[in-house]
């Protein structure tokens, strides 16, 4: 699948995202058997994808169950993605939107993104309240759990100083 989309977009069939302050382009993410496509919200793009995919439904034997997918645009006016939507045969999902754990779509600027990440640290650090631990394992637990629960959300976006605030707070 990779390789077709990779030359749909070398013949400027699909639109790649460009993405970050280097304008890398993005055009495809995969995990398991979950398939992200990102490219420029244009009727060409969507149309040449719909295009890819029957036609790795024909060369796999496989089927792409579209009652299951789901399109979504950042910065995309409703009506349209809901117009892709009715080409691709598929759901409009609201945005933010989650995809492996990590929000999409939302400003990762608004201590309110971050709720969720606020929401695990409180709830891994209360359980145990440092009742049973010494100084020494409550430092350990402390710094265990700042350091994995955030660090997906750190690994693509930068963090407040007022989330970082209220992490110190807790």
């Amino acid at each position: 699948m990779a390789g077709v989309v990779r030359k749909a977009v070398e013949k400027n069939l699909v639109e790649s995202l460009e993405v970050g302050v280097q304008k890398v382009k993005v055009n495809m993410l995969q995990y398991a058997d979950d398939t992200l496509f990102l490219c420029e919200a244009n009727f060409k793009s969507v149309c040449n994808l719909k295009v890819i995919l029957h036609c790795f439904e024909l060369a796999s034997g496989l089927k792409v169950n579209f009652s299951k997918s789901r399109i979504g645009g950042v910065g995309v006016d409703h009506t349209v993605i809901q117009q892709f939507a009715t080409i691709l045969n598929c759901e409009v999902m609201k945005t933010p939107f989650k995809y492996l754990g990590l929000l999409v779509g939302g400003s990762h600027k608004r201590v309110s993104f971050w709720d969720g990440v606020l929401e695990r640290v409180k709830n891994r650090l209360g359980r145990w309240k440092g009742r049973f631990l010494s100084l020494a394992e409550r430092v350990y637990l402390i710094k265990s759990v700042l350091s994995s629960i955030p660090l997906f959300y750190l690994s693509m976006y930068k963090l407040p100083s007022a989330v970082l605030k209220e992490i110190e707070k807790i």
